[in-house]
């Protein structure tokens, strides 16, 4: 404090304290938002993961009733952006990979979608624990994804969109 003499007589204060308009105040949710978590905290434990259960039985169905093995490029429904553009989008190749999962074919569900049916045990492990965990209070492990998990796999998808689209030799192989 030498070197700041003006210093030396002030009283050591806290952070400042922002003025009161400044302060941050919860907003009232709306509506909508009330309805949900009441819905929410009155529902039975069974309720979501039932619901996510019929969601995904919905997608099952649709991928056997369709047969998108067997569907032509054109044909619907088609992904728009392969229509539009020509371009193999992210999660094209996915309800073929799905078909070919469903009936076992697991090197041709992957030469449709690699990194979908990389993904699939672990997406139905988890539905199966957190599920068995909130219906029956069954602690099976739980998968924990770090960030940086996350973040790989994310960069490993667009680096294989990506090479799905090139013109060249080796990645046209992975065009679907």
């Amino acid at each position: 404090m030498s070197g700041f003499p003006w210093l030396a007589d002030q009283p050591v204060q806290g952070p400042p304290v922002p003025p009161e308009w400044l302060a941050y105040y919860q907003p009232k949710p709306d509506i909508l938002t009330r309805t949900a978590e009441r819905v929410w905290a009155r529902s039975p434990m069974w309720a979501a993961p039932l619901a996510l259960l019929a969601c995904m039985g919905g997608a099952v169905g649709y991928t056997l009733a369709t047969h998108p093995a067997d569907a032509g490029a054109g044909d619907p429904p088609t992904c728009l952006l392969k229509l539009t553009t020509g371009f193999v989008c992210p999660g094209c190749g996915g309800t073929r990979a799905a078909w070919f999962l469903l009936h076992g074919n697991i090197p041709e569900a992957a030469r449709h979608h690699a990194i979908f049916t990389f993904a699939v045990p672990f997406l139905l492990y988890m539905y199966v624990a957190w599920a068995l965990n909130r219906v029956f209070h069954t602690k099976l492990p739980q998968l924990s994804i770090s960030p940086r998990v996350m973040i790989a796999f994310v960069a490993v998808w667009g680096v294989w969109s990506v090479a799905r689209n090139l013109p060249w030799a080796p990645f046209t192989a992975l065009y679907v």
